[in-house]
């Protein structure tokens, strides 16, 4: 059974910052019981506040799953592996303003939000963000921890490796990879591959 389609729809966050605001809207409306989240210290968001991640480490209320709501790439990562390594069920949630083909593969731990289009046969990761009204268009794939940021827009074949930024705007053009852990900034306009652990930013991109 997908974890989207369980039974049991309650679900804990990890994390209580902005994103877990917007991520919460989300869940809220694809049907999800948010009962509060787990953070270093209290915010503003407005659920309980359940305690440090340390209650990770056993068992949750009412048997809930979690979500890693937080906007970072390597620390959502971790709390995924930490979440799944103490048996707890990770779940992703689709906003119901987003359009994702029936034929498109979407991992564990990722949102997919408002406005937001995934096409035929493409392949999302485990604890992706695919942010508003962001674009994925047929045949790419989008690495694990990967955030494609508010109006990107990915054009058919495009490989986004893991841990992977795109900024704000940025667009890519068919059959481009982008490695892993690497940034494009705001804007920028990706017409050739560019490696792991890169900085690019431009029209046309180019390291920086």
């Amino acid at each position: 059974m997908n974890e989207m389609e369980s039974s049991n729809r309650t679900v804990v966050f990890l994390g209580g910052g902005g994103h877990a605001a917007v991520c919460l809207d989300v869940f809220t409306s694809a049907g999800w019981t948010v009962i509060g989240y787990l953070a270093p210290v209290p915010s503003e968001l407005a659920l309980p506040y359940l305690g440090d991640d340390d209650v990770l480490d056993g068992p949750l209320p009412l048997k809930a799953a979690v979500f890693a709501a937080i906007g970072g790439n390597r620390p959502r990562l971790a709390l995924i592996d930490r979440a799944v390594a103490g048996g707890h069920r990770v779940v992703s949630a689709v906003s119901e303003f987003a359009v994702v083909s029936s034929s498109a593969s979407i991992g564990r731990g990722t949102i997919i939000m408002p406005g937001a289009i995934v096409n035929a046969r493409a392949v999302v990761g485990d604890g992706v963000i695919i942010n508003t009204s962001a674009s994925i268009d047929h045949d790419s794939v989008i690495g694990s921890g990967a955030h494609v940021a508010p109006g990107c827009h990915l054009a058919g074949g495009v490989s986004i490796g893991t841990g992977a930024f795109l900024g704000v705007g940025c667009s890519v053009i068919p059959e481009v990879a982008i490695g892993a852990w690497s940034i494009v900034g705001a804007g920028s306009v990706v017409v050739r591959d560019i490696p792991d652990r890169a900085k690019w930013m431009g029209v046309p991109a180019r390291p920086k």
